[in-house]
């Protein structure tokens, strides 16, 4: 069973519900660590006061913060603790919102929380409470020196808590230079692209993607071990393309072909998939 990570207590109204919390992602990146590239030695990184010019043990370090150029404050685990206050093991739901309402772009991390000591009873209770409504409960609590805005709902047999982004953390869509196109798209264009829409439309199955960047990257790796000479692939160029209704029109021919072997794939991968639409 996986170690959880904190524990505390939900509020919602006069409830109170003891929770442990887990995570919920398991990070399957391939790992490299540094080496001299000329006798593959380890490369070591230690910390070194520089007024003093030697080595220091982790348990001498403390957090600083600039005040001005060159000026800090220094705080201790204990005085940064401080700042949580007495909520520092509380999660308190303020209100209750519909999953529609909020926009992915916020979620952060995800979590799964469990019950704690004797809080099997109200952990239920929540849970069908969350999953009745269909609704998510907006709280916040303090994780790891930081104050967190979170979600929680029901997701299976058990609740899961979202880490999110503050608001003024996200940088406005209006900040994104977008240059004035040289025309719009025409009618006929747009209805080529709304049917080869239609025609990729699918339920989301999670299980049908794989990392296949990983994979590569393993059997590189392999294949530098068996003593192969690994060459850089050449850089692809891709030019945007002059006539766009060809190309629609092209792909929905091609997708056309490709669907029924597609459907019957997923047919018999899952019995819940939805049919596959018929190409236009």
């Amino acid at each position: 069973m996986p170690r959880s990570l904190w524990n505390g207590t939900i509020a919602f109204g006069m409830v109170r519900v003891p929770v442990k919390l887990y995570s919920a992602t398991e990070s399957k990146a391939v790992r490299f660590r540094e080496r001299h590239c000329t006798d593959g030695a380890a490369i070591e990184h230690r910390r070194v006061c520089v007024q003093e010019g030697k080595e220091i043990p982790y348990g001498e370090t403390v957090k600083g913060f600039e005040v001005s150029s060159g000026s800090f404050v220094t705080l201790s685990k204990e005085e940064i603790a401080a700042a949580d206050g007495p909520g520092a093991h509380m999660i308190e739901i303020e209100h209750f919102a519909g999953r529609g309402e909020i926009d992915p772009v916020f979620y952060d991390r995800a979590y799964r929380l469990g019950p704690g000591k004797l809080g099997d009873g109200t952990y239920l209770l929540l849970h069908a409470a969350l999953k009745r409504s269909d609704r998510v409960g907006i709280g916040r609590f303090v994780f790891h020196n930081k104050a967190h805005l979170v979600a929680l709902r029901a997701i299976d047999e058990v609740i899961a808590l979202h880490t999110m982004r503050f608001a003024d953390e996200l940088v406005p869509a209006g900040e994104v230079e977008i240059p004035a196109p040289l025309r719009k798209p025409s009618k006929l264009e747009v209805s080529a692209a709304g049917a080869l829409v239609e025609q990729l439309s699918s339920s989301f199955q999670p299980d049908e993607y794989e990392d296949t960047y990983r994979a590569a990257l393993l059997e590189l790796i392999e294949r530098k071990a068996r003593g192969e000479t690994i060459a850089a692939p050449e850089p692809v160029q891709i030019a945007p393309e002059d006539d766009l209704l060809w190309a629609l029109q092209a792909s929905l021919e091609r997708q056309g072909k490709r669907r029924p072997a597609r459907t019957q794939a997923k047919k018999s991968r899952s019995r819940t998939s939805k049919p596959a639409r018929s190409a236009r």
